[in-house]
């Protein structure tokens, strides 16, 4: 019997301790979508990735060339110079890996120091209008399975985000 009441009693107290959390949603790529300095840094990061496209392509049209240039005069080569001339071709051929791969680190490195300082807005706005509200848990809808009704703090979040993005541009 003493077990049954200890049980009720845990059951009652867990339940009044669920109905204190206080929950909301909101849409991430709505917040970020509304930002400025967001749509900056998208640009910012498509230039640099378009200069990098255009050094790349400067790369393979210079191998293209050399491929060109030395199988007009391979029939012409004696057999040392072949293995010269395509050892040139793979090095050259090798470079342009190389540098592909480097740029796409450089784009990620880029990527999160532009993203860094908006994400660390976002979290701010969140947490601002959590606390107005006090709010124990907020849950991104993008990342959710399930979610129906709830108390979407999107519109909130957004002003607050906007007054965030205003203060840092002025700075």
């Amino acid at each position: 019997m003493k077990k049954w009441f200890y049980t009720l009693v845990v059951l009652i107290s867990m339940s009044s301790a669920m109905a204190q959390v206080k929950m909301a949603h909101v849409n991430s790529q709505k917040l970020l979508d509304t930002l400025p300095s967001r749509k900056e840094a998208m640009k910012k990061l498509q230039e640099f990735e378009a200069s990098g496209v255009k050094e790349l392509q400067e790369m393979e049209a210079d191998f293209n060339k050399a491929l060109a240039d030395y199988e007009k005069k391979r029939p012409d080569l004696s057999p040392m110079l072949i293995k010269i001339e395509e050892e040139k071709l793979m090095k050259k051929q090798q470079n342009i890996q190389d540098r592909q791969e480097s740029l796409n680190q450089e784009m990620q490195i880029y990527s999160q120091e532009l993203n860094k300082p908006i994400l660390e807005r976002v979290q701010k706005a969140v947490e601002i209008v959590s606390d107005r509200r006090k709010l124990n848990y907020v849950i991104d809808e993008s990342v959710t399975l399930y979610f129906k009704g709830g108390t979407d703090i999107t519109p909130e979040v957004v002003v607050e985000l906007l007054r965030l993005d205003a203060e840092a541009s002025k700075k």
